[in-house]
């Protein structure tokens, strides 16, 4: 089976493979203080939960990860338990995605070059993954599958923890549906403020893309906090909550394949 490891800045997604069947999934926050020994102590009891072996079942590892620290014990773990290095999403890494069009290519974050290199793959293009995680990135791709830039907006949790931070009477609050537009007491207006502010901005944003690009893009969201926001966007074609572990596994196939086309070189 294949390990897939997305470490974002908030929360850490992990996949494992069974060929192209992503089998299992799971969400943990992201601590940057977590040792190697307690990333394979985390992982080992999760596949435990599914009677599969850390030791046994796992023949690859493929990370993604924008938390260095985070990268560097993912990398350790790896080399400590499965005696083999793992692949790490990083400039010089093939992907497959033809042009990345960027000012300075090596800073794009794996995780939006996963997002749309999946997004291409399944859903087709002219695109725009919208990933609500710490930030709110918009990652948009071509016909071609181009990475062509983006948007970072700041995230729905980040926003929502400023403004409790803040507030003197206000105080964080579970993110989900309001139950109106018009918040009757300070959680459901704090709600609804959330929910139609950033589904509003999503729209605002995707529109004004839209307009740059050659055809109606389609719009894919993913990400941890995408849950209450996607049901209110007028934009948004599909929600893909696993979509960078996919990513993951098509940049490990390209490149662990013995036959790779020449464009993927």
């Amino acid at each position: 089976m294949l390990l897939a490891v997305d470490a974002g800045n908030t929360q850490t997604v992990i996949g494992v493979f069974d060929g192209d069947k992503l089998a299992q999934q799971w969400r943990v926050a992201t601590d940057a203080r977590r040792t190697a020994d307690e990333l394979a102590l985390l992982f080992s009891g999760f596949m435990a939960f599914e009677n599969l072996s850390f030791s046994r079942n796992v023949h690859g590892v493929v990370i993604a990860s924008v938390v260095p620290v985070v990268t560097e014990q993912l990398r350790e773990m790896t080399l400590r338990y499965f005696h083999f290095p793992p692949l790490v999403v990083e400039p010089g890494t093939r992907t497959g995605i033809p042009i990345i069009r960027y000012d300075n290519p090596p800073e794009v974050g794996a995780d939006r070059l996963v997002n749309a290199l999946a997004a291409h793959a399944e859903y087709g293009g002219p695109g725009v993954v919208v990933d609500f995680g710490t930030a709110t990135s918009f990652d948009v791709y071509t016909r071609k599958g181009e990475f062509i830039g983006g948007v970072i907006a700041p995230g729905v949790e980040t926003s929502m923890q400023a403004l409790a931070a803040r507030g003197a009477q206000l105080r964080a609050v579970e993110l989900r549906s309001p139950r109106s537009a018009i918040g009757r007491n300070t959680i459901e207006a704090m709600l609804s403020g959330a929910v139609y502010g950033f589904a509003g901005q999503v729209d605002r944003i995707v529109d004004a893309v839209a307009a740059e690009l050659d055809g109606q893009p389609v719009v894919i969201a993913t990400g941890g906090l995408a849950g209450a926001i996607v049901a209110e966007c007028r934009r948004i074609h599909h929600h893909d909550p696993w979509l960078t572990l996919k990513g993951l596994r098509i940049v490990w196939d390209r490149n662990t394949s013995e036959r790779v086309s020449p464009r993927d070189r």
